[in-house]
């Protein structure tokens, strides 16, 4: 195990998808994970599953655009356990629009969950970090930070701006503190599996996509979670302020012949 100091890590969005893949990791690499989320049924179940593999974990119900949920979250992991190693930033949300099909209330809406729940998350998180005398956060950007498809304008500006705000704050709160961030390509969530079951065929627009990558399929949420796990352990102690794509092989692909 990676973790053996029962270090505690908060992991935003982890009721489903990504999150729920990288808490399910950390747990097993010995964390202490705050399930984070607005969905108690989802946050209950990811609980319950940590729980049945021998981890532990407790459930803390917050919306990260909030300032006073994100506060009380923050107190919440304090109370119960008293210290904050690690943070994930994971939360997030699609809006996936051109900027003239973009209202104000969906750009305000993508930009709150996705860029200000990671400022908000690390703004009350590194103080006792800082206490602590060391951590480490994760923030979940995408491939989008760095290049992009059509009708995605409101999504690839914020992730754009998690990637941004990640080498600032690597620079601002080191050496005590490191931060890093995972810019995840095509991995199967209920967001993914959504967009495929929009088509005719499901099942074909899954293989289409799985065909144009170069590990030949879609990633899992634990395939994050183990490059979580890495970039929050003594394991990357000399890596920080950096941009790691797990989107296997995808922003490597010019195109093919």
């Amino acid at each position: 195990m990676r973790f053996k100091n029962k270090e505690v890590a908060i992991v935003t969005g982890a009721t489903k998808g990504i999150g729920w893949g990288i808490a399910k990791v950390l747990a097993r690499e010995g964390c202490r994970v705050v399930v984070v989320g607005r969905d108690e049924a989802g946050g209950a179940n990811t609980v319950k599953e940590i729980e049945q593999e021998g981890g532990e974990a407790f459930w803390v119900k917050c919306d990260v655009s909030q300032e006073d949920q994100v506060k009380a979250m923050v107190q919440s992991t304090l109370d119960k356990w008293g210290r904050i190693d690690v943070l994930i930033n994971n939360a997030g949300l699609g809006v996936y629009k051109t900027v003239l099909d973009t209202s104000v209330e969906d750009w305000d809406r993508c930009m709150n969950v996705d860029l200000k729940g990671v400022f908000l998350c690390s703004k009350y998180c590194i103080p006792h970090m800082l206490a602590l005398g060391k951590g480490a956060i994760v923030n979940i950007s995408s491939v989008h930070a760095h290049a992009s498809v059509n009708g995605c304008a409101p999504y690839d500006a914020a992730k754009g701006g998690v990637t941004a705000l990640t080498r600032a704050m690597a620079i601002d709160h080191g050496p005590t503190i490191r931060v890093n961030d995972i810019s995840p390509g095509w991995v199967m969530t209920p967001l993914i599996q959504s967009i495929f079951d929009s088509y005719d065929d499901p099942a074909k627009a899954q293989r289409d996509v799985e065909a144009r990558q170069v590990m030949k399929r879609i990633g899992t949420p634990e395939d994050i979670g183990y490059a979580a796990a890495f970039l929050a352990s003594d394991e990357a102690s000399f890596i920080t302020g950096a941009q790691l794509f797990v989107d296997g092989g995808l922003t490597a692909t010019l195109e093919s012949w």
